[in-house]
């Protein structure tokens, strides 16, 4: 399938060649763009087409698919409503709608949607599994559970909501739901997207019984699974780390005192996954005047569009394409990402939380860019966050997480990164270590 796509994308591109304003064309190298997961070449390739061609409903669709996958929710809302305003009952367009309102935090909107959806298409497993993930979210567990089970009962070789169950993490299996899954990964044809997802499954459920060589062994094969599927280059990620240890001096952050958006409304939550970062929101967001939203996508976005020219050995400009921004160019990157987030804000409470633990990757950025946002280091031990990211199947984003080897690379350069900037940016950084804020609460709390 992949010579076929690369054939494809040569052939497309020599006919474009010739006929630069060929929509159908446009949209087709968009297409196979997408199917390689080059999902920002596909946005510029759709906003051409659509430029060209306003009314091109199908390029309108597939630029709408390009911008949810990017994490553009609000801008997928716009796109959808566009093609609804033509055509109000198109399942697809609703269905995709309702998963962009469900990640700008609309949930009750999301959920009557899908709720509409499947009064008039009730035997559509993944619908009934969205609409699961958006109950959950809400705190409907019982509801999201029932959810779930429909999904599994329309379709018992999905291996996905066997895994969403497990990831509501109280969630126990049954001895019968552990014999249906073992039963499916018997079978033969059994893809390896939903394989993946039975192993996942079932390692939490012999965790739960206690029977931990054989759920260590469901774990590895899924993680197995997953790391063929990524493109992921430990060696690069490090490099990375090392150019920002690099960039970032004193000297450079002198020359640029004052530079940036001076709000303060972040409070940006950074770390490894699984390291309590969730649980600093939760504390934070009780208090009036910060407000909790969920993960947000942008600064990792931003950093991608920055650095998205090459060199000429076809390596990223990022992070070294920050030290050209001047302070008129700094102060509109801040500004824009208070722009892109503000979608996420519900209430008039003057901070909020942006929690994507992969952003210290970007602290960098965030000090030029809003150097009075506030930036807390979630840190937990590593073997207790190298266990917990292991048996976590991540949705996207975090390639690092599936072989043990990699996973420990990334925490020692992790930890290297955050020792640098603790060094260069004294004070900057707040830390919370998870096992002292498991252990003494009310004194984390209050620090």
């Amino acid at each position: 399938a992949e010579n076929r796509l690369a054939v494809a994308e040569r052939t497309l591109k020599d006919f474009l060649k010739r006929f630069r304003s060929y929509v159908a064309a446009i949209r087709m190298l968009a297409e196979v763009a997408t199917r390689i997961g080059r999902y920002g070449d596909a946005e510029l390739l759709l906003e051409r087409c659509l430029e060209l061609a306003p009314s091109f409903t199908a390029a309108r669709h597939n630029y709408a698919v390009v911008l949810y996958r990017l994490g553009k929710a609000a801008e997928t809302v716009v796109e959808i409503d566009r093609l609804l305003a033509a055509e109000p009952g198109d399942a697809n367009y609703r269905n995709l709608k309702a998963g962009a309102l469900g990640q700008v935090g609309d949930y009750d909107q999301a959920i009557a949607l899908y709720e509409g959806l499947l009064k008039e298409y009730p035997a559509q497993p993944k619908a009934w599994m969205s609409y699961g993930h958006t109950l959950k979210t809400k705190g409907r567990q019982a509801d999201s559970i029932a959810a779930y089970r429909r999904s599994i009962a329309l379709a018992p070789g999905f291996g996905e909501p066997y895994w969403s169950l497990a990831n509501l993490k109280t969630f126990r299996f049954s001895a019968e739901d552990v014999a249906a899954m073992r039963a499916e990964l018997e079978r033969p044809g059994l893809d390896d997207e939903d394989r993946l997802h039975f192993h996942f499954a079932l390692g939490k459920a012999l965790e739960d019984a206690a029977d931990y060589a054989e759920s260590f062994r469901h774990y590895a094969l899924g993680n197995a699974i997953r790391r063929g599927q990524v493109d992921y280059d430990g060696d690069e990620m490090t490099d990375q780390m090392r150019r920002s240890r690099a960039l970032f001096t004193p000297a450079f952050f002198a020359e640029r005192r004052g530079w940036g958006c001076q709000a303060a409304d972040p409070i940006f939550i950074v770390g490894l996954p699984r390291a309590g970062s969730t649980l600093i929101e939760q504390i934070l967001s009780s208090h009036s005047q910060v407000e909790g939203t969920m993960e947000l996508p942008e600064v990792s976005a931003m950093a991608r569009a920055l650095g998205a020219r090459k060199r000429k050995d076809d390596t990223s400009l990022y992070p070294e394409v920050l030290g050209g921004l001047d302070a008129a160019r700094l102060r509109e990157v801040g500004e824009d990402y208070l722009a892109r987030t503000r979608v996420q804000r519900k209430t008039a409470r003057p901070f909020f939380i942006d929690k994507m633990p992969h952003n210290f990757l970007h602290i960098g950025m965030i000090r030029m860019m809003l150097p009075n946002a506030k930036i807390i280091d979630a840190r937990r031990h590593p073997l207790g966050s190298a266990v917990s990211v292991f048996k976590q199947n991540f949705a996207r984003g975090q390639a690092f997480s599936y072989d043990l080897t990699d996973i420990g690379t990334y925490y020692r350069d992790y930890v290297g990164l955050m020792a640098h900037f603790d060094a260069v940016q004294a004070g900057r950084i707040h830390r919370v270590i998870y096992e002292t804020l498991v252990d003494d609460t009310e004194a984390e709390v209050s620090r």
